[in-house]
């Protein structure tokens, strides 16, 4: 089933990866992207309160919430009524987090960072990106979403902190120069894992001039995230980890995250394979 949820997932993740020539504006979203769902529990301290096809994850903490990505800015209402109908406040949001600086994760952060005051930290990497609304790497598509500042950048290994909550920021560049794999230790001995885009969506691996590091970055996140040991795996799309329907009794899978990893893996080697034919 896994095998079979990664592929729908991935194929509806990669934006085109078998890129047009020409560069167009936001490629068009899947009607799930903003299809709004019900938020619920996920495990512990976590809750779900995105879309069907994009997902926000909610910490609690006794000090207040913190939030990981707002995905698109159509999204935001709907994430905040989420938000107050698990009995928060938005001003108990005090910490916005993001996976990596693309419209449809970040899009929503500087409407939800107005609305709830919190503070925004981003991989160094991402800070341009975010602060001028822009994808930061040569695209079969703009991307472009209203700019947010962020309080805080962070590097490898930084940890961000709340309430007695530890998230670490692990380096996974590629999908973008910032792009991050947030990592939680959860009681019980569980670890949450955040994982970083890994899919090639759209970007020139080949010539990119904005983004000539690209290849190796993500040939090294991959590696990276081939290190990385959890059980609890949430996405940003819901759909690769099977985050909306898993139940509690095969909510903890160990196994995933090294099966997201070698698929993205293949995946991005064949498509580098093929722009580097064309190339040729």
């Amino acid at each position: 089933m896994i095998a079979k949820l990664v592929t729908a997932a991935l194929a509806a993740m990669l934006l085109g990866a078998a890129a047009p020539q020409a560069t167009t504006a936001n490629p068009p979203s899947p009607a799930d992207w903003t299809q709004p769902t019900a938020p619920f529990k996920i495990a512990g301290n976590v809750y779900y309160v995105g879309t069907k096809g994009l997902a926000s994850y909610l910490i609690a903490t006794p000090k207040g919430l913190i939030l990981i990505d707002a995905t698109m800015e159509a999204n935001v209402p709907a994430i905040e009524a989420n938000i107050k109908a698990l009995g928060f406040k938005l001003s108990d949001v005090k910490i916005l987090l993001n996976n990596h600086a693309h419209f449809d994760h970040a899009g929503g952060l500087a409407m939800m960072k107005r609305d709830t005051g919190a503070k925004l930290y981003a991989m160094a990497g991402d800070v341009w990106a975010l602060e001028n609304g822009k994808h930061d790497s040569d695209q079969n598509y703009s991307g472009s979403f209203t700019p947010v500042k962020v309080d805080r950048a962070l590097k490898d290994g930084d940890n961000v902190m709340l309430g007695g909550v530890t998230l670490t920021a692990i380096a996974t560049p590629g999908h973008t120069k910032g792009c991050t794999t947030w990592v939680m230790p959860m009681a019980g001995g569980h670890v949450a894992v955040f994982p970083g885009s890994l899919t090639v969506a759209g970007s020139k691996l080949v010539g990119n001039k904005r983004y000539p590091t690209i290849v190796a970055d993500f040939r090294a996140s991959f590696a990276r995230m081939a290190t990385i040991k959890g059980d609890l795996i949430l996405p940003p799309h819901p759909g690769l980890a099977d985050v909306l329907t898993r139940t509690d009794k095969d909510r903890y899978a160990p196994g995933l995250l090294p099966k997201l990893t070698a698929d993205a893996l293949a995946a991005f080697e064949t498509e580098w394979r093929r722009q580097s034919a064309i190339a040729s």
